[in-house]
C-alpha cells in the first residue's frame, strides 16, 4: 500500500485555497465560521496552526507534547496572505509525511497519545476539509472535496463510523456537521489514531480499515513483511474487521495488529481479537506468524502484551482462543501464556481459556 498521504495533503489545500480565493476581498474577521465560535480568519487560520504542528511533531518525532512553538502572522497581512500561509504550512506537512520512516510515530493527545506518518496526514487533511466547509458556509461559497480525501480520512482515524451514502457526508456527520437518515447528530466527536503496544522486541500496530482492505486485496497493508507474510490467517483477520467495519460494529481497541519487530520493522504476523467482549466479559484472540519469525517467541510475548491490556479493563473477564489439535506449538504458546484448555469439539480444534 502506497504513502499517498502527502499527495492528499496537498490536494486539500489546494482545494481549500481554490475554494476561498474568491472571496478575499471580504472582510473575514467580521464573520463567524458556520457552526463555530470562531471568526472566518481565526479559523482559517487555525488550520495553518494545526498543519504546521502536526508537520513539527512528525518531523521531529515528538514524544510527550507538541514542538513548543507557535505561529503568527504579520501585522498587516491580508486574506490572500493568509492564504499563501495555509499553502505554506501545507507543504511542510506533506514534505513530513513523504519523508517520515514507515514506523516513525509522534506525539497527539487523544485517544491513544501517538501517531504514524498516515495518521498526521489524516488528521491534517481532517483540519483542511471540515475547516474550509466551515469558512464557505459563512462565506456562501459552494464546498465538496473529492471522495477519496475523506474517505482517506475516514478509514485511517475514524474507524469505529460505519460508512453511509458518501465519505463526504459520512465524516460531516461523524464532526457534527451534518446528518445522516437513521443516525442521531452528533454533538460530541473524536476521532482514533490506531492503537500500538510495545513489548521488548516487537510493537503490535493496530491494523486501519485502509490498511484491512489493502490486505484482503493482496497487498501489504502498509506494512514491510518478512518473506513470506502476511500469512492467511492474518489476511482473514483483516477481512473480518473490514466486514466489521462496515456494519458499523468496529471497535479499534479489540481489532487486529501487526507484529513488527523493532530491530529491522519487518511485520512478522498478525494477532488480535475476534470483537468487543461478549456480554459476560469473554473475548477470542487469535493469531499467527510468518514462517521464518516461529520458534523465536514472538507469539508468546505478543500474546501477553494483549493479555495484560484486556485485563486492565473494566469489560473483561477472560480471553479464550482455538487451536487445531494438530497445531502443537499453537499450543504451547497459549499455555506458556498462562491458558488452560476447556473442551474438544468433534473437529479437533481444542478451547483455551485465561480467566482474569
Amino acid at each position: 500500500m502506497r504513502n499517498v498521504g502527502g499527495e492528499y495533503v496537498t490536494e486539500a489545500v489546494a482545494g481549500c485555497v481554490e475554494t476561498l480565493r474568491p472571496a478575499v476581498a471580504r472582510d473575514w474577521a467580521r464573520l463567524r465560521a458556520a457552526g463555530l465560535e470562531w471568526s472566518v480568519h481565526e479559523t482559517a487560520f487555525h488550520i495553518a496552526e494545526d498543519l504546521v504542528a502536526y508537520a513539527a511533531n512528525l518531523a521531529g518525532l515528538a514524544q510527550d507534547d507538541y514542538v513548543p512553538f507557535e505561529i503568527r502572522l504579520d501585522d498587516g497581512t491580508d486574506n490572500s496572505g493568509l492564504l499563501h500561509v495555509i499553502e505554506a504550512t501545507g507543504a511542510l506537512l506533506s514534505a513530513a509525511v513523504r519523508t517520515a520512516p514507515r514506523e516513525a510515530r509522534a506525539f497527539h493527545p487523544y485517544p491513544f497519545r501517538s501517531a504514524n506518518r498516515e495518521g498526521f496526514a489524516a488528521m491534517g487533511i481532517a483540519e483542511v476539509l471540515l475547516h474550509t466547509h466551515d469558512v464557505a458556509g459563512a462565506l456562501g461559497l459552494t464546498y465538496e472535496p473529492p471522495q477519496h480525501l475523506p474517505e482517506f480520512v475516514l478509514t485511517r482515524i475514524f474507524p469505529h463510523v460505519q460508512p453511509g451514502p458518501t465519505p463526504w457526508e459520512t465524516l460531516l456527520w461523524a464532526t457534527g456537521r451534518g446528518e445522516l437518515p437513521g443516525r442521531a447528530r452528533l454533538t460530541e466527536w473524536r476521532w482514533n489514531n490506531n492503537l500500538v503496544h510495545t513489548t521488548e522486541r516487537l510493537t503490535l500496530q493496530g491494523i486501519t480499515p485502509a490498511a484491512a482492505r489493502d490486505l484482503v486485496m493482496g497487498g501489504d497493508g502498509g506494512f514491510l513483511w518478512l518473506e513470506g507474510g502476511p500469512f492467511e490467517g492474518t489476511r482473514e483477520a483483516a477481512s473480518f474487521l473490514l466486514k466489521a467495519y462496515e456494519g458499523g460494529v468496529h471497535r479499534p481497541e479489540f481489532g487486529v495488529f501487526a507484529l513488527v519487530r523493532k530491530e529491522d520493522g519487518q511485520a512478522i504476523g498478525g494477532m488480535g481479537f475476534h470483537g468487543v467482549p461478549d456480554e459476560d466479559g469473554r473475548v477470542e484472540i487469535g493469531y499467527d506468524l510468518v514462517e521464518g519469525a516461529r520458534g523465536s517467541g514472538y507469539a508468546t510475548e505478543a500474546l501477553e502484551a494483549l493479555r495484560a491490556w484486556a485485563f486492565a479493563r473494566e469489560d473483561v473477564t477472560s480471553l479464550f482462543a482455538t487451536v487445531d489439535r494438530d497445531n502443537h506449538p499453537s499450543q504451547a504458546v497459549v499455555t506458556r501464556a498462562g491458558f488452560r484448555r476447556v473442551s474438544e469439539d468433534e473437529d479437533g480444534l481444542l478451547a483455551y481459556e485465561l480467566p482474569r
